[in-house]
């Protein structure tokens, strides 16, 4: 037996203990929850404590009214993480909403105080809540960063997952597994599979036991101590049939959770709203156009110059290195795809010998990459400083210029070869709706490691679900990515 998340009246989740547990054992989502509220309190403190600097009287003692709030402030800060909901279950590890919690939390004590201290006519120093109020949040969220990286170390070596029965067509269920492996800190783990249509001569799929059809739901549970049921989409199972598989599984406080035939869509895209006593789920169209693309545009122009700028040195250094090694020329353009299919040329640093295009006919059996990508990994047209200027991704820079020329992004699709997009059927050329970047979800994700039909998912995803947040995310990822070099060549 053990502790559960469950669904609570309203929709939001907590911690129930199902018949199983017992109530000695404190599971890691407990400790893990508890954790987050030790170190809310303690930066909360850390927080007043530096807004106290500057805080003396003439007799050089910090007066006790701000002591006093100092002590309080820990409280104060937990009380407005737990409203802002920044302590449910759901949102361990799910990085952008439990950071979007600490920040409303932290405009909503800031407030708070302000209308406090104007009611009861408290004298509030300014300068204290300045400090201590940007201090608190910042600091809460590097901590609570630094806690979501420790679970994802934990999940990659299999600890802290919850086990999920997945239900559905085996098809669809192959799938789910697959991308949990891939990405083992959502932290769900599928530990037994029910096929709608029954279990056929199938053992197994991906690894993963088949127990047997949608009937055998609640026995797979047991049978297998899972904590969670996965239903993805599937007209076997009906409205009737999911809600008395849902009053089954409340019996034992084991989750419930539903996947739409939705590929790769985020969730700020989706909404659900009630139409005849009906959830509908309401699937908002992707930003591609508009002012929040004319705000993508402005930085990458802005954040280019400066790049260039204080890159300069290093430019020049690439190109002594570039130049010495085989006196061809430093800089090598080529055609590439850019937005809506129009072709334009791409600047990089020559990291192959000069005649590499009319060697790749010599060497297309040695091709490794799928799909219709063309990538060797111990390619003999690579020369001495082309390989540690692709390693470190070093070729890439001269594609500023391209930036600052509105022809590719800073984030965003890897631009295609005209014989790439060539073959693109309809479904990839949803690659072209944005324009190309130097680096995207591909380049955190593997880089040239990755096989083709992973790195279209990667760049769909990326159109799909594109905003200024997860520009900034990826563009911090490509920092750990390069310096590490893995899958470059």
């Amino acid at each position: 037996m053990r502790e559960r998340l469950v669904v609570r009246p309203g929709g939001r989740l907590g911690l129930a203990v199902s018949e199983r547990a017992t109530p000695s054992v404190i599971t890691w989502t407990t400790r893990y929850l508890r954790q987050a509220m030790v170190i809310d309190g303690g930066v909360a403190l850390l927080a007043g404590a530096l807004a106290l600097r500057g805080r003396l009287d003439s007799h050089g003692h910090v007066p006790t009214s701000y002591v006093a709030m100092t002590i309080g402030l820990p409280v104060a800060w937990i009380a407005c993480v737990a409203l802002a909901r920044g302590y449910e279950a759901r949102f361990i590890g799910a990085g952008a909403d439990e950071f979007r919690r600490i920040i409303n939390a932290g405009i909503s004590l800031t407030g708070a105080i302000a209308i406090v201290s104007y009611a009861t006519s408290a004298r509030v120093a300014r300068g204290y809540v300045v400090v201590a109020m940007p201090c608190l949040v910042a600091l809460d969220l590097v901590a609570r960063y630094w806690l979501r990286k420790r679970l994802h170390r934990y999940r990659a070596l299999g600890g802290c997952m919850r086990r999920a029965v997945a239900v559905g067509h085996s098809k669809d269920v192959e799938a789910l597994v697959n991308e949990l492996r891939r990405e083992p800190y959502h932290g769900l783990s599928v530990v037994s599979v029910c096929l709608a249509g029954g279990a056929g001569a199938d053992a197994s799929l991906q690894g993963v036991p088949v127990y047997g059809g949608l009937a055998d739901v609640m026995a797979a549970v047991r049978q297998s101590d899972a904590d969670t049921v996965a239903v993805l989409a599937c007209p076997e199972m009906n409205g009737v049939e999911l809600r008395r598989l849902a009053w089954e599984l409340e019996k034992t406080g084991t989750d419930l959770c539903l996947a739409p035939a939705l590929l790769d869509v985020a969730g700020p895209r989706t909404s659900i709203r009630s139409a005849a006593g009906l959830p509908l789920l309401y699937m908002d169209h992707p930003d591609l156009t508009g002012a929040r693309q004319a705000v993508k545009s402005i930085f990458d122009r802005l954040a280019a110059v400066s790049a260039l700028i204080l890159l300069a040195p290093l430019f020049v250094a690439i190109a002594v290195a570039v130049k010495l090694g085989d006196a061809g020329p430093v800089l090598f353009r080529q055609v590439r795809v850019g937005r809506n299919g129009r072709p334009f040329h791409v600047c990089k640093f020559r990291t192959m010998v000069t005649d590499a295009e009319k060697q790749r006919a010599l060497l297309e059996a040695r091709n490794e990459a799928s799909g219709v990508l063309f990538k060797i990994k111990d390619d003999p047209r690579v020369t001495k400083a082309g390989t540690w200027l692709r390693r470190y991704s070093l070729d890439e820079l001269p594609q500023l210029f391209n930036v600052l020329a509105g022809q590719m992004s800073l984030v965003g699709p890897r631009p295609a070869l005209p014989e790439e997009a060539a073959h693109y059927g309809d479904y990839v050329r949803r690659r072209l709706a944005v324009r190309p970047g130097i680096t995207g979800l591909w380049q955190v994700s593997g880089r040239s490691d990755l096989p083709w039909e992973e790195a279209v998912r990667l760049d769909l995803r990326y159109v799909e679900n594109w905003s200024f947040a997860l520009d900034l995310q990826i563009l911090w990822k490509t920092w750990s990515a390069v310096t590490r070099g893995d899958g470059a060549y």
